[in-house]
């Protein structure tokens, strides 16, 4: 069953992508009411903006998601289409959107309520948390009608959307010419002819060269590319003297340490939230003006948070925010939080929400004695004076080898240390330290291409060690010249004769296949041919014997062979096919059929979702 499924899934497609969905979801929900004013628009379609901001944050998802393929490397991204493709994703999300719309496609009230009552991150011992809830909202900055709305248009576009991807039809004269397809087993025999004979003698004058280079430039294109020289400094090439550690070193560590701990302990922070939800702000402003008046009065600020304030999440707990970081509520939260002294209460603080009184209590750190760290803090002074070791020495080298604009300093003055040559190195190329991201940027720089070709500063690589490097050429993007390429072209114009004369040599053997058994061929042919077993599509061929094998017609009587020919590299190879097999179609079970259905239902969803996406996209007025 897996081999099938890798079958069937290798002819669809390496990936069924929903092409619209996915980016759908990546701009988030605050992109829906981020706002926009006309400078800050990046698209208009019938009249709804798009505006750079989810642009901006749409292109950072698909950049993220294809990061992820390149293991992080940016320099292989191409940005612009990267963001083209996010504004195409966003404007057929706002088509769509508009049409579920005009179709009245919506979800009630009601409906979203129970949504979000099963939502098991809002849920607390399987039931609804209103605490969690209005967690969520908090840290997301949202306001309980936004989030309803953003929910409401989302699964609109769900709805509008799986109606094609989830119920495309499909017959079952297609599914059964599809599992032929997937199924059929052709019976291979293999010859390989090699070029080197045939290539004995022939010669490529200069217009030949010329003209093949002419009609085949395409071929000769380069990605850009450097030759460079690099020197390697890592700190263990460092001598390890003057590395030895005293007590007083221990003392110091142990002094910042104790520091940083009491620095990095939080406060305790309540409050006592008035919102504005069931009053205008005046008299929320008014309410909170009294409960402060009220505590100052002598009622505890517990008493006035179990009794005023109108957070459940934090008012059974005398108004005790659980884990408070600044940003859950606003600038002018935190800023108040900073300003209080331990036990002083705020005067009420106006946020999005309403009105807080605010009540911190001086963090408390638990600091462990120095014996308890004492291992701990030599092993982090060790590493420190060896980190300052190399720092110090890496300056030192760095003025030597800019100011002399060369690399051999390093070599010179750091036993191990070697300047290494590399030609050809591209934004691919996999060299442990030209491949480094920073490197990189460097070696492709705008400076490198107007022609600067002095040694670099040193570059620290993500691996912690450093390097300098010093581009000697730098081969630009593009066809490449004829004075460049003529090597290549002069190799491929004698391969092209050589094929041609291989190619007139096996004619009469293709000609007789045509019309003779296959064994009176063979034998007269003088062309050893290999019985190389029989294959379905997609199980290991090489590409281009696979196309040839699955393009010719099936035999046509029994010891008859059908024959045609595929290139290799150096190599023509004869591809004759002796058998084949579509039965194989009505074996497959009922579970491969499901899976065979299924996948090709996922075809077809995705394209029916894509043409009735830019039908909508004719109509519309985009700008």
């Amino acid at each position: 069953m897996e081999s099938f499924r890798t079958l069937i899934k290798g002819w669809l497609g390496k990936v069924l992508l929903v092409l619209f969905l996915t980016p759908l979801a990546l701009v988030g929900i605050e992109g829906y009411f981020s706002g926009s004013n006309k400078a800050d628009v990046a698209k208009s379609v019938n009249g709804q903006d798009i505006s750079n901001k989810e642009l901006e944050s749409a292109t950072k998802n698909y950049k993220d998601q294809y990061l992820s393929l390149v293991k992080g490397d940016e320099s292989l991204l191409n940005q612009p289409v990267i963001q083209q493709k996010a504004l195409d994703a966003l404007i057929a999300r706002s088509l769509l959107q508009q049409q579920a719309k005009k179709l009245g496609i919506s979800l009630s009230d009601t409906q979203i309520e129970q949504m979000l009552a099963q939502q098991p991150s809002f849920q607390e011992n399987g039931k609804f948390s209103q605490k969690l809830y209005e967690n969520y909202l908090r840290s997301q900055g949202m306001t309980n009608q936004a989030l309803i709305a953003s929910l409401r248009q989302d699964h609109a576009l769900k709805m509008i959307s799986s109606t094609l991807l989830d119920y495309a039809l499909v017959s079952q004269s297609d599914l059964h010419q599809l599992a032929n397809l997937q199924t059929e087993q052709r019976t291979l025999h293999l010859a390989s002819i090699k070029l080197d004979d045939y290539k004995k003698g022939l010669t490529a004058s200069t217009q030949e060269i010329a003209d093949y280079y002419s009609k085949h430039k395409n071929e000769f294109k380069q990605v850009a590319s450097v030759d460079v020289d690099y020197v390697v400094l890592s700190p263990a090439l460092l001598p390890q003297t003057n590395l030895s550690i005293t007590e007083a070193d221990l003392q110091l560590a142990y002094k910042a340490f104790a520091e940083k701990q009491q620095k990095d302990a939080k406060p305790e922070v309540k409050h006592i939230l008035i919102t504005t939800d069931s009053r205008d702000a005046a008299a929320a402003k008014k309410l909170a003006d009294d409960v402060y008046a009220k505590i100052q009065a002598g009622m505890t600020f517990a008493q006035a948070a179990i009794q005023f304030s109108e957070d459940p999440g934090s008012k059974a707990q005398g108004g005790l925010v659980d884990a408070y970081a600044p940003g859950i509520f606003s600038a002018d939260f935190d800023n108040a939080v900073k300003a209080l002294k331990s036990g002083q209460i705020s005067k009420p603080v106006k946020t999005q929400y309403g009105y807080h009184i605010i009540e911190t209590t001086a963090p408390v750190a638990s600091v462990p004695s120095f014996d308890a760290e004492k291992s701990r803090l030599t092993a982090e002074v060790q590493k420190t004076k060896l980190a300052n070791l190399f720092s110090d020495t890496v300056n030192s080298l760095n003025e030597m080898v800019v100011g002399n604009d060369s690399l051999d300093a390093v070599a010179q003055e750091v036993k191990g240390a070697r300047v290494e040559s590399v030609n050809g190195v591209t934004l691919t190329t996999q060299n442990p330290y030209l491949g480094d991201l920073s490197v990189k940027a460097k070696l492709f720089n705008d400076d490198v291409k107007n022609g600067d070709r002095n040694a670099s500063s040193n570059i620290q690589l993500a691996s912690g060690d450093t390097v300098w490097i010093k581009v000697r050429n730098y081969h630009a993007a593009g066809v490449k010249p004829l004075d460049q390429a003529t090597a290549e072209v002069k190799i491929k114009v004698i391969e092209a004769k050589a094929y041609k004369a291989a190619q007139a040599k096996i004619a009469k053997i293709l000609a007789d296949f045509k019309t003779q058994p296959a064994a009176q061929v063979v034998a007269k042919s003088q062309v050893t041919f290999e019985d190389a077993g029989t294959f379905a599509r997609s199980q290991g061929l090489r590409r281009a014997i696979e196309r040839a094998a699955f393009s010719i017609p099936a035999p046509t009587k029994e010891g008859m062979w059908s024959a045609t020919t595929a290139k290799l590299p150096n190599e023509l190879v004869i591809v004759a096919v002796s058998n084949v097999n579509t039965s194989a179609a009505n074996e497959l079970l009922a579970d491969q059929m499901a899976e065979l259905t299924k996948l090709y239902q996922q075809f077809r969803g995705q394209q029916l979702l894509e043409d009735y996406t830019d039908y909508l996209k004719s109509q519309a007025k985009i700008k």
